[in-house]
């Protein structure tokens, strides 16, 4: 799958990041987790905000690599973990198309899988999410982004001044 396939795009910053994961930790907050397994590289965010919000101090990672910047390539499982995930929080920033979710639902059937962010072709994969988006929508992630000048819309317009 190759970037072209976005024709949407979700600009999240940390302020609404932040905000989010809050609020889907105000549906997790009644429930007793073991730890917490983050998949990685989107999920860590997500799992440490989680982890201070829910009081839980044991985090694991699954690190799977699927994407080259907005380019879906092939699954490669770089580290799994050693239990079923029985009484465990599994946590990923966005599910997509559901690839990277059915490989980690196979390590972790038992896992409560939670993102924040899901797309419908995965949504039926994880057991809760916040926000659900479309399909064709590239969702940039406030740690993906760097700050930069934007010239005042009069300048943008007319040019700059003299």
């Amino acid at each position: 799958m190759t970037a072209n396939r976005y024709q949407q795009h979700f600009t999240v910053s940390w302020d609404q990041l932040h905000r989010d994961v809050r609020a889907l930790c105000h549906q997790l907050v009644e429930r007793d987790f073991k730890g917490i397994v983050a998949i990685t590289r989107g999920g860590l965010i997500p799992a440490a905000l989680i982890a201070r919000e829910l009081n839980v101090r044991l985090i694991d990672t699954v690190c799977i690599k699927s994407y080259e910047h907005m380019d879906q390539g092939g699954l490669e499982v770089m580290k799994g973990v050693d239990h079923d995930g029985d009484g465990w929080l599994l946590i990923d920033d966005l599910v997509d198309t559901g690839k990277t979710a059915r490989a980690v639902r196979d390590m972790l059937p038992k896992a409560h899988f939670v993102t924040v962010y899901a797309k419908p072709e995965g949504r039926p994969l994880v057991d809760q999410c916040l926000t659900e988006v479309a399909q064709d929508c590239w969702i940039q992630f406030p740690w993906d982004m760097g700050i930069a000048y934007v010239e005042p819309l009069v300048d943008q317009v007319r040019g700059p001044s003299t």
